[in-house]
């Protein structure tokens, strides 16, 4: 989130698209419904009627998978109606920069396509520079290359009348949208957008978030008091768990993991420090190196030092050219060359993309360990629907963790808010948090190659490892001090802006990223959580000051948010050039004399019309403007639609190719797709329901949960149902390409069929809650024995939210 839950009451016009807020985020949605108190507009996008559409001013249903289609058409209203926000657009974004000239794109391919490889080489995608070096700008916005008019042509194809073709949507919907969206791009105007994984489940998920990004920039939406894009994330902890990297392809803070052929420190520090020779830009990830190397020092301590690159070649590489997402985790596994699995706090044989494909691949481990406070499918597949047991090899064990009442530690929401809780109870038996459990197995590891060696013993023995108290269990006030970081020697750092040094003694707890060190002298195992804690020791996630001196909800000293208790990120640009709010009643930061006001500002410097000192908003982007023009997805610099993997469509509408072409796909003999078949004719999506969480794990053994939702379902709009002769409470049957479920028919007008292309389109519904151990006797299972297994070219985020299916009574 950029924003945060309270700052969306700010909102003038709040679109929630890709999101069930008010059943999945009911936290979150009732800061929108404050803001619709206050006059706001609220939308709903979605293919289904939810509790939310109920609550909001409109519901537009659209076709599964189209949602780029659909904002593709709003960002040429915006441009056609003269809608965008001129002043903000010219400074704040990347709108002026000129395309370099060998930049193209015909047919749905941008130049650089690879089809053997299905990959781009992105060396056309540039950005043209000067002699000094910095990038060249029109502020005219007349030159054909500048990204301004690139940017229009490019969705000047997005017609009312194809996108409607496209997405189902009536045009007189898509007005309604696009009129009232487009009009937060004034100065006393604000618009948000709340998404959740309605956007991340496709091939296009994060262009999906671009196509917002785009529209938010082009009306001065981000930066500002009721602005920004909101992602309503699943979990109370799901921030943290990212930000503590429970991604393969990062480390603690979003910092890059090495790759093989990044053979030292140097060669990596080179690689991902970013440099710009623009004086007003901040490019703040200049200080890469002195996150990354602190970070080393937070692993290795004393160990890790300049002569042996602070540990770097102990840290494991990623193989160049190859990924490690759960769905090239179980295809590995299918192919037999995965040994063991640690599955922790998760359902996998429920909740992973073509079940028959997972399940298959786990019977080829030699060993399974899992770690939950319930048991569930995966930890039981061996004996699951047409397993015999005495065929599958693999030993499972079940390790009983603790709940998160009976643990004490940090959790981060969906608005990096960082908020401390304490234990309430004491977990039953031989439940240990998870984190005790992870310390303690770590620590015989590194105990047993202390005294007998082994293969890469070195990353093992020389890692720190003390986060046990005196009576050995787990300490998460030492895990969170040591993410925060220590001063590791007696430090001066001085201030030359204000004309000051401050000295910190060895041992002290840094304050504030700001003040890392890229020589060794401090360690920080992840910089955005730095100044957490205050260097007397200060835990700031336990603060729960109600104090708001902006009235606009930013309750400065309630727990900490990242980064350095910033409440809304980029919040220069809600300033004009000369820093004076671009809407004084929602006023989040001033210049005022000779510093900035409000909210923590990103960065002390000056506003942008100080020529000698001001600095660009977008201090993270390396040349300090929002990027409408965006060269680093590995899709294209500018979103496109392409059809989902399965669809109802054998062409694309809007270009000549079908689907990303960029897009992760899966080739194994279980790998099925089919295309616009008249065997599977309808589209399907998956969803969750209130009453049970995620896969149901934790909340299907519960007879008061099952009584309100006992069974897995299918919706299916009355036309559908009538035309299949399916009546409410039947079970029916439910197949795609891949395999089978059975489930209870939910007759309902909360899907109505759509007209794509001049034909009939009918979408139907499954939330994903179910599988086989819990209700007992249950004759249902995974929803995702229907799903495919391909990911987002970015991402590589399972498309979950349209495939192809038939549905038959039984």
């Amino acid at each position: 989130m950029t924003n945060h839950y309270t700052d969306m009451r700010n909102s003038d016009c709040i679109l929630i698209m890709g999101s069930n807020a008010a059943e999945h985020h009911p936290m979150a949605f009732r800061w929108m419904l404050k803001a619709k108190e206050r006059g706001a507009t609220l939308i709903h996008v979605d293919p289904r009627y939810t509790r939310t559409s109920a609550r909001c001013d409109y519901h537009v249903p659209l076709r599964s998978g189209t949602d780029i289609a659909f904002l593709g058409g709003m960002i040429n209203y915006i441009l056609s109606n003269d809608k965008w926000f001129k002043e903000y657009v010219l400074y704040y974004t990347n709108a002026s920069f000129i395309v370099g000239k060998d930049y193209t794109f015909n047919d749905g391919l941008f130049s650089g396509y690879d089809a053997e490889k299905r990959k781009y080489n992105k060396d056309t995608w540039v950005l043209e520079k000067d002699d000094a070096g910095i990038p060249k700008r029109d502020m005219t916005l007349t030159d054909p290359r500048c990204v301004f008019q690139m940017m229009k042509a490019h969705y000047s194809r997005y017609s009312m009348d194809k996108v409607s073709s496209v997405t189902g949507v009536s045009k007189e919907n898509l007005l309604k949208v696009y009129q009232a969206y487009s009009a937060t791009g004034v100065p006393d105007k604000a618009g948000t957008e709340c998404y959740a994984l309605g956007w991340t489940h496709h091939t296009v998920g994060s262009q999906n978030i671009r196509t917002m990004s785009i529209i938010q920039l082009l009306l001065g939406n981000m930066g500002i008091a009721g602005g920004g894009i909101n992602a309503m994330r699943g979990e109370p902890n799901v921030q943290g768990s990212t930000d503590q990297a429970v991604l393969y392809n990062i480390l603690p803070g979003y910092l890059k993991m090495p790759s093989a052929s990044i053979d030292t420190i140097d060669h990596y520090l080179e690689k991902y420090t970013p440099v710009s020779k623009d004086p007003q830009s901040a490019n703040y990830y200049q200080n890469y190196p002195k996150f990354f190397i602190s970070f080393l020092k937070a692993l290795f301590d004393d160990k890790a030092t300049k002569e042996n690159g602070f540990g770097y070649n102990w840290l494991p590489k990623l193989d160049d050219g190859k990924h490690y997402s759960t769905m090239h985790l179980f295809d590995a596994m299918y192919a037999g060359k995965v040994k063991g699995y640690f599955c922790v706090g998760a359902d996998t044989a429920v909740s992973t993309p073509n079940t028959t494909k997972v399940r298959k691949a786990m019977e080829n481990l030699e060993w399974l360990v899992g770690e939950n406070i319930f048991n569930n499918e995966t930890y039981e597949f061996w004996r699951g629907p047409g397993v015999d047991p005495k065929k599958i090899k693999t030993e499972c064990f079940l390790l009983p963790a603790a709940a998160t009442m009976e643990k004490e530690g940090s959790q981060s929401n969906s608005g990096r808010m960082i908020q401390w809780k304490y234990k309430a109870a004491e977990a039953p038996g031989d439940g240990l948090p998870v984190g005790e459990i992870e310390i303690k197995i770590m620590k015989a590891v590194k105990e047993l190659y202390v005294k007998e060696g082994g293969p890469n013993a070195e990353p093992i023995v020389n890692l720190y490892w003390d986060y046990l108290d005196g009576k050995g269990h787990f300490d998460a006030l030492k895990v969170c001090k040591r993410l925060n970081g220590f001063f590791l020697q007696d430090t001066v750092i001085e201030d030359k802006a204000k004309g000051t040094k401050t000295e910190y003694k060895k041992g002290q707890l840094v304050p504030g990223f700001g003040n890392l060190q890229d020589d060794g002298s401090t360690a920080s195992g992840n910089w955005v959580h730095c100044g957490s804690f205050g260097a007397d020791g200060e835990n700031k996630m336990a603060k729960r000051g109600k104090e708001d001196p902006t009235g606009l909800g930013i309750y400065p000293n309630w727990a900490y948010v990242w980064p350095v208790n910033r409440r809304i990120m980029y919040n220069r640009a809600s300033c004009d050039p000369t820093g004076k709010p671009w809407d004084p009643k929602r006023k989040v930061l001033e210049w005022v004399g000779d510093k900035w006001v409000g909210d923590v500002p990103d960065g002390p410097w000056p506003p942008l019309a100080d020529k000698e000192n001001g600095k660009l908003p977008f201090i993270m982007k390396t040349d300090g403007v929002g990027a409408i023009f965006g060269p680093g997805m590995v899709d294209g610099p500018f979103p496109e639609h392409y059809e989902p993997l399965e669809g109802p469509l054998d062409k694309n509408p809007l270009n000549g190719q079908l689907f990303n072409p960029a897009a992760e796909i899966f080739k194994s003999d279980l790998d099925k797709v089919e295309r616009a078949s008249k065997k599977f004719p309808y589209v399907c999506t998956t969803y969750s329901c209130t009453e049970h969480w995620c896969t149901g794990a934790l909340t299907r053994w519960q007879a008061w949960l099952l009584e309100a939702m006992p069974a897995a379902y299918m919706e299916i709009g009355d036309a559908l149902a009538k035309e299949k002769g399916i009546t409410n409470g039947e079970r029916i049957r439910v197949s795609s390409v891949r395999g089978s479920v059975t489930c209870v028919a939910m007759v309902t007008k909360r899907f109505k069929p759509f007209t794509i292309e001049g034909k009939t389109v009918h979408q139907v519904g499954m939330p994903f809650n179910y599988g086989w151990l819990f209700p007992k006797g249950t004759k249902d299972d995974s929803t995702n024995f229907l799903t495919p297994t391909v990911g987002d070219a970015n991402t590589f985020c399972p498309e979950y939210k349209a495939f192809m299916v038939n549905v038959e009574k039984l």
